[in-house]
């Protein structure tokens, strides 16, 4: 777990008196003060971490989430960040900025536009994975995702004649390959039109756009092995076959994607993909996220959550670091 700031102060009372002469003497920093909008999905939300939020517990909002630590973090480098909102939520793909997102139930999430404020200053987003139909794809790949145990992804297999193990084949020459293709179309145009939308309602602000990390390792033989201290293997019951498709033609082109689109607005795109490799959920005790299977730190209605890939605690803290340096960059910290 991150030492909070809290935290880090008590630790640094009973030196306080060895480092005043020190203090006195040091320059002033000055101080960057920002107004900024968190959006996103539940990479940001913070899927599988406890404590959730009372108040968005649909949405599988952490209190301590990424946007959390990016705080945190920042205000170490003398940057004060107010938080107008944090309006990310499990499920949200792009088109949540300016739609509606269906919670079930009849319950909805308004836009995640609806944040924005003519005064805010920084937005840091990460959407895209919902849009390319990221739960329809790992569900046609896994009999298990097929059943119970996949509730928490959105959507249905593809098509569920095809079996789990000839996904690749369905995906890459099959049927799904028109399939995925007009996803990949549809993310372009939404990426295009996210921008256009955060442009209107907050002109002034800085926008950071945030990948995603990366899943499958460079050798996805290191995924066959159980995670420490547990049985899930990192990928479930996903035919080997399919892991290097899911990185080569899935991941990949999206962070490109997300980079290129990200650099054409004259955004900052903070590249998770390229700096996660060693890290996967099949990195053994080095991992920064879950299995797909394994059990997470949060129960919903009774049922253990599964981490679904996402970070963990450790991942959060770390991924969160790589935003907040993102973000310090722009300001000179």
């Amino acid at each position: 777990m991150r030492v909070t700031r809290r935290v880090r102060r008590h630790l640094v009372l009973p030196l306080a008196a060895v480092l005043l002469a020190g203090l006195c003497a040091a320059a002033p920093r000055n101080t960057v003060t920002l107004r900024a909008v968190f959006l996103g999905d539940s990479y940001t939300a913070g899927h599988g971490i406890a404590p959730l939020d009372d108040s968005a517990l649909l949405c599988l909002w952490a209190r301590e989430n990424v946007p959390a630590v990016v705080v945190d973090q920042l205000a170490d480098r003398a940057v004060e960040v107010t938080v107008q909102a944090d309006v990310s939520c499990a499920g949200a793909a792009i088109d949540h900025v300016w739609l509606p997102q269906d919670l079930g139930g009849g319950l909805s999430a308004e836009p995640q536009k609806k944040a924005l404020r003519k005064d805010t200053r920084l937005v840091v987003g990460s959407l895209g994975l919902h849009t390319l139909g990221f739960g329809r794809v790992l569900k046609q790949c896994s009999a298990r995702l097929r059943g119970h145990e996949g509730a928490m992804l959105p959507g249905a297999p593809l098509d569920a004649r095809s079996t789990a193990g000839e996904c690749r084949a369905h995906l890459e020459d099959g049927p799904g390959a028109a399939w995925l293709a007009e996803r990949f179309t549809d993310a372009a145009e939404d990426l295009e039109k996210l921008f256009s939308e955060i442009d209107s309602e907050s002109p002034e602000a800085r926008v950071v756009l945030v990948g995603y990390p990366r899943w499958v390792p460079a050798d996805p033989a290191a995924c066959r092995a159980a995670v420490p201290d547990g049985t899930e293997t990192p990928f479930a019951d996903l035919p080997a076959d399919a892991l290097p498709f899911l990185d080569r033609a899935v991941q990949a082109p999206l962070n490109a994607l997300m980079r290129d689109t990200a650099h054409a607005h004259g955004a900052h795109f903070v590249d998770l993909y390229a700096e996660t490799g060693g890290t996967t959920a099949c990195a053994g005790r080095e991992r920064w996220h879950g299995a797909l299977l394994e059990e997470s730190r949060v129960t919903l209605f009774h049922h253990a959550v599964p981490w679904l890939l996402h970070p963990t605690e450790d991942g959060r803290d770390h991924l969160g670091d790589l935003v907040a340096d993102a973000v310090a960059g722009l300001y000179g910290r």
